[in-house]
């Protein structure tokens, strides 16, 4: 029970929850029963349930700790959107719907790892935080969904967070007793460090006073970033129901494009069109899905050459080019990456289209190598080879293309600095803490996704290209599952081609 005093983020300089017993007798009675709040069944449960168990398996008689992270301050008492750690909605199944503060606990045994989900419960008409803490309290969220709820629709044990005390008890005594024995078998505790940093500081700090740490005051993380590192290479290779999120993704992704080419006489219009195209977007992925995956990026003009502009606060002139990367990302998690590049008023000029056509040509030579059993550097080597060629015919090389392919020149990337794919899924760079044997180097398998993005890149004030190049930007970047047999472009329902393009502006 709680005055309010104690809530998170309570000061005495705020309003204050009316504190008087009449006050709290009544509005403790006369409510009536209300449902409470449906968590369907998961149907990703099952997998989880393997993922689980393939974790199981490399971490035999250690303890995982997988936190799904706090809310994050935006400023003073409110919060960023809350989106949960993507390995435990991975592990887990628990999407856009986490209760923040939870925690997947697996429990080494004999015969494996028992897992445990733990997290708060709303405060219930029952309690005076009912209304006077603002982080739990059911008048200020709204009900949450019971332990039993939660358990039934994920297929996982639950308990109460405050009963995780429990779990650090077991994590000290483990700790303090392989100090004695000089071995920490059976008593290692590992975490996902970067989900919740007050777990993370509070098991180091165990770590410290049980002397694991040595001598050293710092802790050292190599043990829990194997741990991040083999979550991230769980998931470089998708099963049939992320794949079929994927693809919801990139469906409603293309609603998202269409909707700003529907608006474009409005966002050219007002004098920050750049900003309306995003607003436009994120409506459709709020729509659709959770949010968008990433902050959308709506580069119009010589914007376009900034690789990540997401201030979108300039304007949508007909005549230029926009460069619109974004993806809506669904309740899973699960998100698209999509980009494309607009002719603002509908047509390409001759150089833009030029361009644009190059672009394309490194996109298409790219996605014709992928099937299983190549490198994946070996995608981004396909799109090197049309950029190189492009901008030597051109003449913007002191080279020949040959030449500036060798590893000690790349004359060309001057105009295309980035790689040209990275994997997708719960991350829109997802599989980041990955091996680069079994991510760069790695070998392509059936069900992988990632990105082909080639693009061009002429800045307003590069020398090295004609005047009428200068200020143009074009990526065109599509979202590829690996199949048994090669690939399919899970994006190739938007348009692409410049002819394309063009009839897809004049539709509007």
């Amino acid at each position: 029970m709680t005055d309010g005093k104690d809530a998170p983020r309570a000061t005495e300089n705020r309003s204050t929850t009316p504190a008087s017993d009449t006050f709290r007798q009544y509005i403790s009675s006369q409510w009536a029963d209300r449902p409470r709040v449906e968590v369907p069944e998961r149907p990703v449960s099952a997998r989880a349930a393997e993922r689980r168990a393939r974790l199981s398996a490399l971490y035999p008689g250690v303890r995982l700790v997988l936190p799904a992270g706090p809310a994050k301050q935006r400023s003073n008492d409110t919060d960023y959107a809350y989106r949960a750690h993507s390995a435990f909605a991975h592990l887990t199944g628990w999407g856009a719907d986490t209760v923040p503060g939870s925690v997947l606990v697996l429990e080494p045994t004999d015969a494996g790892h028992t897992a445990t989900l733990y997290f708060r419960e709303g405060a219930g008409r029952d309690s005076d935080e009912f209304y006077a803490n603002p982080e739990i309290g059911e008048f200020w969220t709204g009900p949450r969904p019971s332990l039993a709820e939660v358990a039934a629709a994920l297929g996982l044990a639950t308990a109460g967070l405050d009963t995780l005390e429990e779990v650090f008890g077991l994590i000290g005594a483990d700790l303090a007793d392989a100090d004695e024995a000089g071995a920490s078998d059976g008593a290692e505790t590992l975490i996902v460090r970067e989900a919740d940093r007050a777990l993370t500081d509070r098991l180091d700090a165990l770590r410290m006073l049980a002397g694991v740490a040595g001598d050293d005051v710092e802790v050292d993380p190599a043990r829990d970033a194997e741990l991040a590192r083999d979550l991230s290479e769980l998931r470089l290779v998708k099963d049939s129901w992320e794949v079929e999120e994927m693809r919801r993704a990139v469906a409603a992704t293309q609603q998202g494009f269409a909707d700003v080419i529907a608006d474009l006489p409005q966002i050219i219009a007002h004098p920050r069109g750049e900003r309306l195209v995003e607003g436009t977007f994120n409506r459709r992925a709020r729509a659709e899905g959770n949010t968008v995956g990433y902050d959308t990026i709506a580069a119009s003009g010589p914007h376009a050459c900034i690789l990540h502009w997401t201030r979108n606060d300039g304007p949508v002139v007909p005549g230029d080019l926009i460069l619109i990367d974004a993806g809506v990302e669904l309740e899973s998690y699960y998100t698209a990456d999509i980009t494309r590049t607009l002719p603002v008023s509908g047509t390409f000029t001759a150089v833009q289209r030029r361009v644009y056509e190059a672009v394309r040509e490194a996109a298409d030579a790219a996605f014709a190598i992928v099937r299983p059993g190549i490198r994946f550097r070996e995608v981004h080597a396909a799109a090197m080879q049309v950029i190189a060629r492009k901008t030597a015919e051109w003449g913007f090389l002191p080279v020949s293309a040959e030449e500036s392919l060798a590893p000690d020149a790349g004359y060309h990337r001057r105009y295309m600095v980035h790689g040209t794919s990275h994997h997708l899924g719960l991350d829109v760079h997802d599989c980041g803490q990955a091996r680069r044997e079994f991510y760069m180097d790695g070998i392509v398998e059936a069900g992988m996704v990632f990105t082909i993005e080639p693009g061009l890149y002429f800045q307003p004030d590069d020398l090295t290209v004609p005047e009428e190049y200068r200020g143009i930007g074009v990526r065109i970047e599509d979202d590829i599952l690996v199949t048994t047999d090669g690939a399919e472009n899970l994006s190739a329902g938007i348009p692409r081609t410049a002819d394309e393009v063009e009839t897809w502006m004049r539709s509007r």
